[in-house]
């Protein structure tokens, strides 16, 4: 490579390359070290005023991240920060993936889920997304979904030799599998040849509608099919229905490996090797937009899952996880749901990253209703476009290695298996949820994510944080899925916000606060624009002062505005000067409420907002004060 020419008079030479053709870039800095970034951080800190005199701990440890899981999330890794050995794909403990050769040849299983009542149009659904790249069906049968008897002409014209169907029958799974077993055999495919999974969780169903549901035959069926089928999957394990309760990844991943452990002992007590019930199950976890947790979980619970069949004789070649990750349905929305488009390709490339076999990215429409075939089309879509064009597939555990990653993995399976011993202790899964024990832990978490949620300190994008108070709303047919009432609840991130939302979009004319934006626009602008942000957040709108010298000018723009709530934007200076005196104005110009967009204790102001202040009950007692229901 050619050498760098000096261009300066004055400029130093840069120092030989330590190998021909590397360039030494760094050559000419000092050399960085913990300690001296640790300074930096200092002062950064300092300037701020988070980091006191005072104050004793590493100044770094101010910035770390506390995890629902009960551990930090550091700002820097280094080789340092050692992890557990991860070992090698397709060899315990599994971390880094369940098969040697990973998903380069193949890539994942691209699964999209699919309901509604009507054969024919579920028929037409599928068809549309096997040729737009889809490679195996997860069909819902039965409650919500199409009828038992009707299962033979959703299929037609599916290849289901190839394109594996995994059903989800709730209840109904016996009556649905021999349906779908019926179809194989009719299209006389011999039964070494079926391929697909029947989707039996009585586990899932038990919390899902609170009431008991036997495991018993769900292991029997899997056990009278366990020699005939030796390429299904009878059971599912899956994790969703404790996601969607507001649990952590921890939480999820601990009641999934228990669930999965009950249905090991079921499967055994039906007759099954505990190397065949290992290789019956398939479990399903939720990815969501925070890329790296979703990463870590899937990492942490084949290592989970390693430990469990190693402790159970299960021999090594069959202690690999069979994973299946969707896209989480709680951090979807029905406002600005455009935005699901992105959590959607984030997750989908997370689950792609930590390994997942099977991924369902739902469509961005799915928390509305029923999805189009737009909707349809742009999830699979995501997929393949990971897949086709980046090439996600081509590397095998491309996070190994990273310090984060590996300490994130390590970090979250120990809460796990935390998790999934209490749980055991409880009395296994099943009695778990009987008695309350789990529905109380996830809810404390719910708890505890929903105070973040509402001091929007976990930004909902489109909702609590850049809301569009002129975006058309976007209708769909209503889903026919079931939602049974009486097990874990369901919960999205989002419905809080989008309740106040709605209650304001009902209004006959949209409610408004008046910013009493104080001084010249560079003063006041960062405030307005972040209680304007607040405010749009419960469907409010936010009428601007704009720029401002006195108190009469305030209080003029505060009576044409036609808004009966205001709100002071400016300087922490000009709130010391001004405040008491134009919110005393404000009032007696008849304001029913005066906020002020900051921190301080002034005359006249009735409440703050600011940075992580709870946004949800400021626009709850906001639009009470302007009497909306």
């Amino acid at each position: 490579m050619t050498e760098v020419a000096e261009t300066a008079g004055s400029a130093p030479t840069p120092a030989e390359p330590e190998e021909p053709g590397r360039l030494a870039l760094a050559a000419e800095f000092p050399a960085a070290d913990r300690e001296k970034w640790r300074e930096l951080v200092a002062g950064v800190l300092r300037k701020s005023g988070a980091l006191k005199e005072d104050f004793d701990g590493p100044p770094e440890s101010l910035l770390n991240t506390r995890t629902y899981d009960g551990f930090d999330i550091r700002p820097l890794y280094t080789a340092e920060d050692t992890a557990p050995p991860a070992g090698f794909p397709g060899l315990p403990p599994f971390v880094r993936g369940g098969v040697p050769e990973g998903r380069v040849a193949t890539g994942w299983d691209l699964r999209q889920p699919h309901s509604g009542t009507d054969p024919v149009a579920a028929n037409k659904a599928m068809l549309a997304d096997l040729e737009g790249g889809v490679s195996s069906l997860w069909l819902r049968v039965g409650s919500g979904g199409i009828s038992v008897a009707s299962l033979a002409d959703a299929l037609n014209g599916v290849y289901i030799e190839l394109a594996p169907v995994v059903l989800d029958a709730g209840a109904e799974y016996e009556a649905a599998a021999e349906a779908l077993l019926e179809v194989f055999r009719e299209r006389e495919i011999p039964a070494s040849a079926v391929v697909g999974g029947l989707g039996a969780d009585p586990i899932g169903l038990r919390a899902r509608t609170g009431e008991a549901h036997d495991v018993r035959p769900a292991a029997e069926l899997a056990a009278r099919l366990n020699g005939s089928y030796p390429k299904l999957s009878p059971l599912v394990v899956n994790g969703l229905p404790f996601h969607e309760a507001g649990g952590s990844d921890s939480q999820e991943l601990g009641a999934a490996i228990a669930a999965g452990v009950a249905y090991l002992r079921a499967l055994t007590e039906a007759g099954l090797s505990v190397d065949d019930a290992a290789a019956r199950l398939e479990f399903r976890f939720a990815a969501s937009a925070d890329q790296f947790l979703t990463i870590a979980k899937l990492r942490a619970a084949r290592k989970l899952w390693a430990r469990v069949t190693e402790v159970s004789g299960v021999a090594v070649a069959a202690r690999g996880m069979r994973q299946h990750a969707v896209t989480s349905p709680a951090m979807f929305t029905q406002r600005d749901p455009w935005v699901n488009m992105l959590r959607g390709t984030v997750a989908c490339f997370a689950a792609a990253v930590g390994g997942a076999d099977a991924i369902t990215v739902l469509p961005f429409d799915a928390a509305i209703g029923e999805p189009d075939a737009f909707a349809r089309r742009i999830a699979r879509n995501t997929s393949v476009i990971l897949h086709e064009e980046s090439r996600l597939g081509g590397v095998i555990d491309p996070a190994g290695g990273s310090w984060y990653v590996e300490n994130l993995t390590a970090d979250l399976a120990k809460a796990a298996w935390a998790e999934f011993t209490a749980i055991e202790e409880a009395g296994g899964i099943e009695s778990a949820l009987d008695t309350g024990f789990l529905g109380e832990r996830l809810a404390a978490t719910w708890a505890a994510r929903s105070k973040r949620i509402a001091r929007r300190k976990d930004a909902i994008t489109g909702v609590s944080e850049f809301p569009n108070l002129t975006e058309k709303p976007v209708t769909r047919p209503k889903s026919t899925v079931d939602t049974a009432d009486g097990g874990l609840p369901r919960v999205r991130y989002a419905e809080a916000f989008e309740r106040l939302r709605d209650r304001a979009d009902a209004c006959a004319e949209r409610p408004k606060v008046f910013l009493a934006t104080l001084g010249p626009i560079a003063a006041h602008t960062a405030r307005a624009s972040f209680a304007a942000n607040l405010f749009a957040a419960g469907g409010i709108e936010s009428v601007n002062g704009g720029a401002t010298a006195s108190t009469e000018e305030v209080v003029s723009g505060f009576t044409g505005s036609g808004a009966r709530i205001a709100c002071l934007c400016g300087t922490d200076s000009q709130y010391t000067e001004q405040a008491g005196e134009v919110a005393a104005a404000l009032k007696a110009a008849g304001a029913q409420r005066v906020l002020l967009a900051g921190r301080g204790d002034h005359a006249d102001v009735d409440e703050n907002i600011y940075a992580g202040c709870d946004a949800l009950a400021v626009l709850t007692g906001t639009l009470a004060e302007l009497g909306v229901e």
